[in-house]
């Protein structure tokens, strides 16, 4: 590892610690200003500029707490006001890190910051507040070290402000307790209120918070051409942030999700809050840039990270979710009990995906094309009952359904150089899965697999619980935590968004926590999704999105299902760039990419992990182009997803090495390509480029293209070919 450091420190004396004395702290190349004071009130407030335009305007700090011991007391449950400056310290820190994988082999982390000891003589206790300035945003949390008067509490709202300067546009899903699997709605911040109702779609679990509340990663652009994202960073033994938007005022404050019974946090010092983060930019290519989220997480926790490797794969689950195929083993039964139930004695449905002769296709499919491995799910038994049942003891994880031979399947999977990939599906209930979870662990590294992909589809048990609260958000990691003793890797689904966590636990190399592909086949996702979900979800981790969807039209798979995937072919190939994660899935089934094997090619050809990540171009909800350079390799893939309108971009390649000559291989929507009306529709075209290059390509409505450049190593290569 790299490490440059560089610690200065300098102490303000008491004499500048009055009330309304300001403290400022400044970005390293100078563009953005913090700064700090106490109000009349000594209420903690902050402020942040950018290139002398007002990002967040004067806003109020603190937390609320629970009476304590019958203690109703106003001043001990404040944590908000009647504070007074004690100590404050700056520092500078820059240094250089390798992630195990990411997009890019190298990632600095550069930032001024200032540590500010805030003591409340009421109640003989203190807090800091701890601020980091980087060159595109700020991070700051709370931190409450050891003390007499405050050991354990409980948190009843966290009271964090970020007033808006304006009526800004604003990307956002729904505030909820349980659910990111919404559409995007764009509008302005005045409008939210109005627009909540119709936001707020159906799901399997979902708790919004109302009247106008919103979740992070929350993007933003002002009228003058800022672009401000809202999140969260290392989010670890606390709830997970909504914010609540005062509209008249155009303030947004932090409201956490409770637990059963209406807390938000049980903490005992020495602990802090998630940092909250606030990224802003006068271009939004950086917004996508940064890496703040990551680098406000603590660095890698696991000592040997030589098992954890990228994964491409596909996966028996595109049939089951079109409505094809089913999980479920047989139609004859409607209640299950583990152990008791005798599948021998039923009559199976014929459409039970996950049987041993189906999965070897796969697994041949795998080995013919190159992925690493193959996902099942519905190969457990339990299906017939699992959902909405409200069922604690709902899966054992280990015991297969009669026509899926889990010895065979191992044998056959291993003697064609493919792995497994293993399904835990909880239902949401999660003091079974941790019951459960030693020995499923175990049965995985004994079966050959050794990546899992776990779901919480449902309400939690224990009934009362929310997917987003402090005790869920601690069983996550557990899981992740328990996974790296077996050397497993992690996909969760359902889960809390993620705020980073990956940098301390590289084995979490894969998230959902928002709205996939699968809502493709559940009536669409909106046209402009995947121009928004880089700048909204992904900004705290990867996310295993599922693209590669060949056969946009569901009721090709499913007559019943008239679903249309609201994507080309093309745009479908563009995602595997512009979706960044380690985990890549080909989600349609081998059939319908068998009628498209030249453009399955760049699937089989892109790379998953990153040496280095240009962004070329980006408008949140129009369309976003970045090109990434392969792993160890001098090969470059090029993506661009385009929303409801189309979009031309005129790509210079002036990232490639000078001197050097590359074949290139464009996948474009064709003229008369478009979604909804024609979107299989597709050219390919070969050619040399190099870094002198100029190309001009057209994005379809809800299309893109597609880029692999490959260095060329002789004439030979290059012969017969033109350049574009």
């Amino acid at each position: 590892m790299k490490i440059k450091k560089n610690l200065s420190l300098s102490v303000f004396l008491c004499i500048s610690f009055i009330a309304g004395a300001q403290q400022k702290l400044i970005s390293p190349d100078g563009n953005l200003e913090m700064t700090f004071q106490l109000n009349k009130e000594g209420c903690p407030v902050y402020e942040l500029v950018y290139k002398q335009k007002p990002v967040i305007k004067q806003s109020k700090l603190g937390l609320e707490l629970t009476e304590q011991d019958g203690d109703k007391s106003v001043a001990k449950t404040n944590m908000m006001n009647a504070f007074e400056i004690k100590d404050v310290q700056n520092s500078t820190f820059d240094e250089t890190w390798k992630p195990v994988w990411g997009e890019e082999k190298e990632i600095r982390n550069h930032y001024n910051e200032m540590a500010i000891t805030l003591d409340q003589p009421v109640n003989d206790r203190y807090m800091i507040v701890r601020f980091r300035l980087f060159n595109d945003g700020l991070g700051f949390r709370y931190e409450f070290p050891l003390q007499k008067n405050l050991n354990y509490f409980v948190v009843k709202e966290e009271h964090t402000q970020f007033a808006m300067a304006g009526d800004h546009t604003a990307f956002w899903i729904p505030g909820d307790y349980d659910t990111q699997e919404y559409d995007y709605t764009t509008s302005l911040l005045s409008e939210i209120p109005g627009l909540m109702q119709k936001a707020i779609t159906f799901n399997t679990s979902q708790t919004p918070v109302w009247p106008a509340s919103v979740q992070t990663a929350l993007m933003l652009k002002t009228s003058d051409g800022l672009y401000i994202n809202l999140h969260e960073a290392a989010l670890v033994d606390y709830s997970c942030m909504n914010l609540t938007l005062d509209d008249k005022n155009l303030i947004f404050e932090s409201h956490l999700t409770p637990d059963a019974q209406g807390n938000k946090g049980y903490l005992q010092t020495p602990c802090t809050s998630p940092w909250r983060t606030i990224i802003v930019s006068n271009d939004a290519r950086t917004i996508l840039a940064s890496r703040i989220t990551l680098n406000l997480n603590e660095p890698c926790k696991l000592t040997d990270v030589s098992w954890i490797r990228p994964v491409k794969y596909i996966g028996v689950w595109w049939d089951m979710i079109t409505g094809k195929g089913t999980w479920a083993y047989t139609d004859e039964l409607s209640s299950v009990k583990l152990g008791q139930t005798d599948y021998s004695k039923t009559k199976p449905n014929g459409k039970h995906s996950a049987n041993t002769a189906n999965v070897k296709r796969y697994i041949d499919f795998a080995a013919a094309n190159g992925f690493d491995a193959v996902l099942v799910e519905g190969w457990n038994e339990g299906w017939e009952d699992w959902f909405a049942k409200s069922k604690d003891y709902v899966f054992d994880f280990v015991t297969p359904y009669p026509d899926f031979d889990v010895k065979e399947i191992h044998r056959y999977a291993a003697s064609k150089g493919v792995k497994m990939m293993m399904h835990h599906e909880t239902s949401a209930s999660v003091r079974n899965y941790e019951r459960h979870m030693d020995k499923a662990y175990q049965f995985m590294v004994d079966n050959g697999y050794n990546s899992v992909k776990s779901g919480y589809v449902g309400n939690i048990i224990p009934r009362g619980e929310h997917h987003y609260g402090q005790w869920m958000n601690n069983h996550y990691l557990y899981a992740v935590k328990k996974a790296a003793d077996y050397k497993i890797m992690v996909n969760a689904h359902e889960a809390t968004r993620p705020t980073g966590l990956c940098r301390t636990y590289p084995n979490l190399i894969g998230n959902e926590s928002a709205r996939g592909t699968e809502y493709e086949s559940f009536g669409g996702n909106n046209v402009n999704h995947t121009t928004i979900l880089p700048f909204t979800r992904l900004i705290g981790g990867p996310m295993d999105y599922t693209p590669g969807i060949f056969e946009t039209h569901c009721n090709k798979m499913n007559p019943d299902n008239n679903s249309q995937v609201r994507s080309t072919l093309v745009r479908q190939l563009a995602l595997y760039v512009t979706m960044y994660s380690p985990l890549q899935m080909a989600a349609d089934i081998p059939e319908n990419y068998e009628r498209f094997m030249d453009a399955f090619q760049f699937i089989k050809d892109v790379a998953i992990d990153w040496d280095e990540t240009k962004y070329l171009e980006a408008e949140p909800g129009d369309y976003i182009t970045i090109a990434r350079k392969a792993k160890n390799t001098n090969d470059w893939y090029v993506g661009c997803t385009a929303g409801e309108n189309g979009h031309t971009s005129k790509l210079s390649f002036d990232f490639l090495d000078p001197g050097k000559q590359y074949v290139a291989t464009v996948y474009a929507d064709a003229k008369n390509a478009d979604w909804k009306n024609n979107p299989q529709a597709y050219t390919i075209t070969k050619g040399v480029l190099t870094d002198k290059s100029k190309l001009s390509l057209r994005a379809a409505s809800g299309g893109g293209f597609a880029i692999s450049i490959k260095e060329a190593k002789s004439k030979a290569e290059t012969k017969g070919l033109k350049k574009l």
